[in-house]
């Protein structure tokens, strides 16, 4: 199968968040299942092409992209993303791409990605590549499965092309003015007079994407389901439920190359399932490194975590009073909004031994809590999929979650699966969006913990569970053939 694959970032070449973990990784497993896969992203200006060993492609040459009919001259670099047969193609066009940021609040932010999706096409259209599934991901790709259709629609080069959508983070949808469809340039009966891409009188690239993909996916069963609701769904819910037929939950992969305690190139002591006795070093290497005192018998917590209420740092601040009263310790590494930045570092000097807070990211010490903790705090108001309740899963790390998207369908509450005698249990979750809620976990682990036989079991059925690409690719695949019987 061909298979085309946009996204707006990826790693390892550019990234703010888990679309770029995804589209990095994804693409290499389609690979190895035998696929021919291309990925397209922006040439930002932090994509070093002499460090990934890209060149310009001059057979592709340059591209004309009209912008409301406005020509732009666009080059195109091409490399492959590493360790892989994946063809990888980035859009140089420096006037929108080489900013400070991969996302602006600029005036011109979405002809920067109508521009990317348009070169996405002529790519394709100059190599005279045919894919069977052209790969979209997010508002900044969501244009094109519209594009596809109703600007190119003439060429007998996509005739057979099958479009897929995944949805990481509905709460971003690319909302712009009306203009923005009259730049790309779309058929005016799409847009004027109530048009069907018309949202709330703005023009939202999302709705586009779930209107005209073939088939739509998120990235977890449950958040999934949770779209189809006004609460999580974020103004789209008629348009999802009108395309149930179409649409579906798969959850995230991780790379255990990277995320695994028998290999992770951060930490001093590599353990296993069968050997937990480099977990422990590790938990004295870490609170050595941080500044707080060692004691085994003392559970500790950690969150590595944006800032933002999105994440449960609200409720984790509102707990936090008591959470420092209980017989444990906290290590916190994340950045986000100024205010609780400011309430955990003052935290932390009010308890030097139970609270140590980092600011910014530090990939080292990510791995570091990981392998250290012995439980990791995430909370979060809604969670698409999450990566760090599964990293913490395989790093016996045992998660404390919020019972919602990714984090439901990850992580299975001790107490809840072994009411009937299962001993199945992963971590301890709770559904009330609450401080108290949180808390009353938290206690449950803590009881746990005490209790060395229960809590290795605990630890042993999370790091025996499998969430590689691997299997989620197996799934794509299924996905895509769905599309291709359409």
């Amino acid at each position: 199968m061909k298979i085309a694959f946009a996204s707006s970032e990826m790693i390892p070449f550019a990234k703010t968040g888990g679309l770029a973990d995804v589209c990095g990784t994804l693409p290499k497993e389609l690979a190895k299942l035998g696929n021919e896969v291309k990925v397209f992203m922006p040439k930002y200006y932090e994509v070093n092409e002499y460090e990934y060993g890209h060149h310009y492609d001059s057979l592709i040459g340059e591209l004309k992209i009209s912008l409301n009919g406005f020509m732009h001259s666009v080059h195109v670099f091409y490399g492959k993303l590493p360790n892989s047969k994946v063809d990888a193609y980035f859009v140089h066009y420096p006037p929108f791409f080489h900013r400070k940021k991969l996302y602006t609040s600029d005036w011109d932010e979405d002809e920067r990605f109508i521009l990317f999706s348009k070169a996405v096409i002529q790519i394709m259209q100059k190599l005279g590549w045919s894919p069977d599934i052209l790969h979209t991901n997010d508002w900044q790709t969501g244009l094109i499965p519209v594009l596809l259709r109703e600007v190119y629609g003439w060429d007998s080069l996509f005739h057979k092309t099958k479009t897929v959508f995944t949805i990481h983070n509905i709460g971003y949808q690319g909302r712009f003015s009306l203009e923005s469809y009259k730049r790309a340039e779309l058929p005016k009966h799409l847009y004027e007079n109530g048009g069907v891409l018309v949202h709330e009188n703005d023009s939202n690239f999302l709705k586009c994407a779930i209107l005209y993909s073939d088939v739509i996916n998120t990235v977890s069963e449950t958040y999934a389901k949770e779209l189809l609701t006004p609460e999580y769904g974020a103004g789209m819910v008629g348009y999802l439920w009108h395309r149930t037929e179409d649409y579906y939950g798969i959850i995230n992969g991780v790379d255990y190359n990277i995320w695994n305690p028998e290999v992770d190139k951060y930490i001093p002591h590599k353990f296993s399932a069968n050997d937990l006795s480099g977990k422990a070093k590790n938990k004295k290497y870490l609170l050595d490194k941080v500044g707080l005192p060692f004691n085994s018998d003392i559970p500790l917590i950690g969150i590595v975590t944006r800032l933002v209420s999105q994440k449960g740092v609200d409720i984790i601040v509102e707990a936090l009073p008591e959470l420092l009263n209980l017989k444990i310790q906290i290590i916190l590494l994340g950045s986000g909004e100024k205010h609780f930045e400011e309430i955990f570092q003052q935290a932390a000097l009010f308890a030097p031994k139970k609270l140590a807070a980092f600011f910014g990211y530090s990939e080292e010490l990510a791995h570091l809590i990981e392998a250290g903790s012995d439980i990791f705090l995430m909370p979060s108001q809604y969670e698409p999929c999450g990566l760090n309740q599964i990293y913490s899963l395989k790093y016996g790390t045992v998660p404390v979650v919020r019972k919602t998207g990714g984090l439901a369908d990850t992580v299975q509450d001790w107490n809840e699966y072994n009411a009937y005698g299962e001993d199945t249990g992963t971590g301890f979750s709770f559904y009330e969006y609450s401080a108290s809620a949180l808390l009353q976990s938290v206690k449950r682990a803590i009881n746990d913990f005490k209790n060395e036989l229960v809590w290795r079991k605990i630890q042993s059925n999370g790091m025996s569970k499998d969430y590689s690409w691997k299997n989620s690719a197996k799934e794509y695949m299924a996905l895509y053939h769905r599309a291709l019987s359409k």
